[in-house]
């Protein structure tokens, strides 16, 4: 798209009241890219979450394994989906200009054909990274795959009592002695939920912090709920400002919003102005 274009698309959606934040301006200043997680609208199909990542001026999406494709059809997002299926969905992402960076798979297994098989469907989907929680003796076979098909995993953690990965520190043990292409998918939001500080979490992770699933909560406990960035106790400046420093470049910050699920646009609308004026004021500061 030239600039001639991107500047009247943004112009139009500015008189809506969207914030644009397409291509350019969501890496812009420390090559950060943003975007929804598909998850946001699990009561939606992903074709519905790719048109409404596509209204807010977005560029960037992860699915999840298992999401209806459609909404007129009962095919869902996984390894055994039809070769003319997965070329609808590409076409439909183009369309939109969105690029799909990622799926969250929840067990990658450590079976050789059921691995390549899960493999085999991200090539074909086009991501850069997969997101999963896989069980720690799989790895040895995953991370074959991954060097092979150059797509990087990045171990989730939900919260403690709920998955084995809540500490960073027992995710950082089971990365260690592995190549650049096993990492780490930090949940700032359950990380909260554990009582972990995620700045803390995120200088702990270091390179290995591959992305992230970026949250802001309205307390740091387990029956806390999001609201928008920069309204809660997460400290998502302190963190933003903390990658920065460190010089860490996730694949993916994206904007998993648990809440109001019928209908969370406007929340999440107000995380991407809320990170357009927070990311722009630490370039300021930093030059």
């Amino acid at each position: 798209m030239s600039s001639g274009h991107r500047a009247f698309i943004c112009t139009s959606l500015g008189l809506l009241g969207i914030t644009c934040l397409g291509a350019t301006a969501a890496e812009a200043p420390f090559g950060w890219r943003v975007g929804p997680a598909a998850w946001s609208f699990r009561k939606f199909s992903f074709v519905e979450a790719v048109d409404k990542t596509a209204s807010l001026g977005m560029a960037y999406i992860e699915a999840f394994e298992g999401q209806q494709v459609r909404p007129d059809a009962e095919a869902k997002l996984n390894a055994g989906l039809p070769d003319e299926v997965i070329a609808q969905i590409r076409a439909k992402l183009d369309q939109a200009k969105v690029t799909l960076t990622s799926i969250y798979i929840h067990n990658i297994p450590g079976d050789e054909a059921a691995c390549r098989r899960t493999f085999e469907f991200a090539r074909k989907l086009g991501v850069g990274f997969i997101v999963s929680e896989p069980a720690p003796e799989a790895l040895d076979v995953i991370e074959k795959h991954a060097n092979e098909y150059g797509i990087s995993v990045a171990i989730h953690n939900h919260a403690e009592g709920k998955s084995r990965y809540w500490n960073p520190e027992e995710v950082l043990e089971v990365c260690e002695g592995r190549g650049p292409r096993i990492g780490v998918c930090g949940d700032t939001g359950h990380w909260l939920r554990s009582g972990l500080n995620p700045t803390e979490a995120v200088r702990l992770l270091g390179k290995r912090l591959l992305s992230l699933h970026l949250k802001d909560l309205d307390k740091a406990a387990p029956d806390a709920h999001d609201v928008p960035w920069g309204q809660g106790c997460g400290e998502i400046e302190q963190l933003l400002r903390t990658l920065h420093e460190r010089r860490l470049k996730p694949a993916l910050l994206a904007i998993e919003y648990e809440s109001h699920w019928e209908n969370n646009l406007p929340q999440i609308r107000e995380c991407v102005q809320w990170f357009k004026q927070t990311t722009d004021a630490l370039a300021a500061a930093a030059s």
